[in-house]
């Protein structure tokens, strides 16, 4: 299949379904959530639905199934792509803007360096001080240091930066372009146990010692994942034609690496795609991930040489506790 994104053009949403089943036997651990656990609850029709990857969960899986993790770098089809890489106070690999759960804003980036990254906003921004939040300008100046953010959503906000105010009072706030979440249906509860057996000393007491356990896993006929992408909000930051194609090409490269090897969501939770449908637009199919991996080198360098990106791509910086 070759790349064709034709169908795209006029639609406000692409929105995908991929129906999900577990690798092995029936049984799947959902994510749970403190003091209520698992996350049930009712359908329109009464039926019981889990909750099985939120959206937050999903937001941060479908950016660590593009990093390789041997190598800190992106993987190979998206090298030449800008994010923030954080160094230690010995100079090794501590993290990254694509990692770390809050993108641009996390406190690793915002902090490092004496606070280069805050500096580096507000040099592209400065001239929004006093004035409304121009977005395309916030996302133009996003996208230049680290597109995850744009993809991903971020919310810049840093107390204490006394210097930019907008930075400060958490006015520029981009939603996710793409969102994802995995649910079940007429779900039924598979109760089973276990012990945690101590051959020195059973006796001892706090989780020491035997310690039996109960736990709920869940069967359901029907698992799926649901993403949305929202063509209406990427076309708005008014970025040219070429950015704006890198942009739906590497989030559906995202969509298509997580079905294929970030389903593994926990110990229990090992899931394998069915079938996959685009239920919106009409006649859209999904590129396969050959096809992706083909069009992004050069939809990356074409967008570089509009200047878009930071030069280097990559800002290394320095995070000291």
């Amino acid at each position: 299949m070759t790349l064709n994104l034709d169908a795209l053009k006029d639609s406000p949403r692409l929105l995908i379904e991929a129906r999900l089943k577990p690798v092995q036997g029936m049984r799947f651990q959902p994510t749970g959530f403190p003091e209520i656990g698992a996350a049930e609850y009712d359908g329109p029709d009464g039926e019981k639905m889990l909750l099985v990857e939120s959206a937050q969960s999903m937001a941060n899986r479908l950016e660590a199934v593009c990093w390789d993790s041997v190598k800190d770098n992106f993987v190979e089809p998206l090298t030449n792509l800008p994010y923030i890489n954080i160094l230690d106070g010995g100079g090794g690999f501590l993290t990254s803007s694509v990692l770390d759960s809050h993108r641009l804003n996390s406190n690793y980036v915002m902090e490092s360096s004496n606070g280069i990254v805050p500096e580096m906003l507000h040099e592209e921004l400065k001239e929004l001080d006093g004035r409304s939040i121009d977005l395309r300008k916030a996302a133009a100046a996003i996208l230049k240091y680290d597109i995850g953010s744009i993809i991903h959503g971020v919310f810049l906000v840093k107390q204490g930066y006394k210097k930019w105010e907008n930075l400060k009072e958490g006015r520029i706030r981009l939603p996710r372009i793409v969102s994802a979440f995995i649910e079940a249906e007429d779900i039924k509860i598979a109760s089973s146990g276990g012990a945690k057996l101590d051959h020195i000393n059973p006796s001892q007491k706090d989780g020491k010692g035997n310690v039996i356990y109960s736990k709920d896993e869940y069967v359901s006929p029907k698992i799926t994942a649901y993403f949305n992408i929202d063509l209406a909000q990427l076309r708005g930051y008014g970025f040219s034609d070429t950015v704006t194609e890198l942009l739906i090409v590497l989030s559906l490269f995202k969509v298509r690496r997580f079905l294929e090897c970030g389903l593994r969501l926990r110990t229990a939770c090992d899931l394998d795609v069915d079938m996959i449908t685009v239920t919106r637009p009409d006649g859209f199919e999904i590129p396969e991930t050959a096809d992706l991996e083909k069009a992004l080198p050069d939809l990356i360098a074409a967008a570089n040489r509009e200047g878009v990106f930071a030069d280097p791509v990559i800002t290394e910086v320095t995070y000291r506790k």
